[in-house]
């Protein structure tokens, strides 16, 4: 069964489906399973189902805002993102699973979008290029705000696109709002686990340098901060992490600049810890002027790069320049043989 259509069920659900009455001590098993993945997702449906009710309205998105505690990033949709989406809507004149949002009596705008950002975005676009009778079919339901995170996470959970990151950051800034701060609160509330959710929020502890090495937010996946946290905690081990990001992501926007194909995250990943864990010798040549007077060092370490060193000299700034060139053009042909 798709994702789609195991949202649509618990959505379609709603109050059809009562929740099972407990059963009596007596005859409760005493040695029952654990609950497993599959288990916990189950429940988390259920708690929508229960959560969500009818009937469904259609409305322009022009009416919406976009609630600030999903995970989704809407500046981040586009286009050729939601292609799929947006040709999937204008075929069925309409987004086939509701919405879910909730009255705003104190806002600008008479709703807010608690679920649905991509179908939202697709048919604003559409309403923005020549089918502006498409409108958006949603729920109206009385949530407040834990519980409308609560769904938007189960339905968030069954969405590839939204990356680790968002994830992460979306846990870590709901765990304090809703939760105290106890995220075995909040795993027992979104029926997930510690480990899990502690993994998440974990990767937002990771800095932007390092986040720039990869080519999407989307390669940069929760298991990745338990490698790169502990490393970022020397601060050694953190400079030659940041020197080895900072080459990686010059990298990659060279890559995107020829239309090449990225760095893949798990390379990048490979390439961070080698920079950590390589030991190796240092090649040492020094800069020789046109009259032969040393004006400076060039090292070059196993990872190839190139850390340059100038000595106090009376030489002109371009008679020192010239000696550089050609340490600079030789740099430049190592980097275009290893791609």
């Amino acid at each position: 069964m798709s994702r789609r259509s195991l949202i649509s069920e618990a959505l379609a659900a709603s109050l059809n489906d009562p929740a099972p009455a407990p059963v009596p001590a007596s005859d409760a098993s005493p040695a029952a399973p654990r609950p497993n993945f599959t288990n916990k997702r189950l429940e988390a449906f259920g708690e929508a189902a229960r959560i969500v009710k009818r009937p469904t309205i259609r409305l322009k998105p022009s009416e919406c805002s976009i609630w600030s505690g999903n995970a989704r990033d809407y500046s981040l949709l586009d286009e050729h993102r939601l292609h799929s989406l947006i040709d999937s809507i204008l075929a069925e004149g309409g987004n086939r699973i509701p919405a879910v949002v909730r009255r705003t009596p104190q806002g600008e705008l008479p709703y807010e979008l608690v679920t649905g950002t991509r179908r939202h975005w697709a048919i604003a676009w559409l309403n923005a290029n020549h089918y502006p009778d498409i409108e958006l079919i949603a729920i109206i339901e009385d949530l407040d705000d834990e519980a409308a995170f609560r769904l938007a996470d189960i339905e968030n959970r069954e969405r590839e696109d939204i990356s680790d990151l968002e994830r992460g950051a979306n846990y870590k800034a709901a765990v304090d709002r809703f939760y105290g701060g106890v995220q075995l609160r909040m795993a027992e509330r979104l029926k997930i686990s510690k480990s899990q959710l502690s993994r998440y929020i974990a990767l937002t502890e990771i800095p932007p340098l390092l986040v720039s090495a990869f080519h999407s937010p989307m390669d940069l996946q929760a298991k990745y901060a338990e490698k790169l946290l502990p490393l970022l905690r020397d601060p050694t081990a953190r400079g030659k992490l940041e020197t080895a990001a900072d080459q990686i992501a010059s990298e990659q926007s060279f890559r995107r600049s020829g239309d090449e194909q990225p760095i893949a995250g798990s390379e990048v990943l490979a390439r961070l810890l080698k920079a950590v864990t390589a030991k190796g010798r240092v090649q040492k040549a020094a800069i020789a002027g046109a009259d032969g007077a040393t004006v400076g060092q060039v090292d070059k370490d196993q990872q190839k790069l190139l850390t340059l060193t100038l000595m106090p000299s009376d030489l002109s700034t371009d008679d020192i320049l010239e000696a550089l060139r050609p340490v600079i053009e030789q740099a430049k042909i190592m980097r275009a043989r290893r791609r």
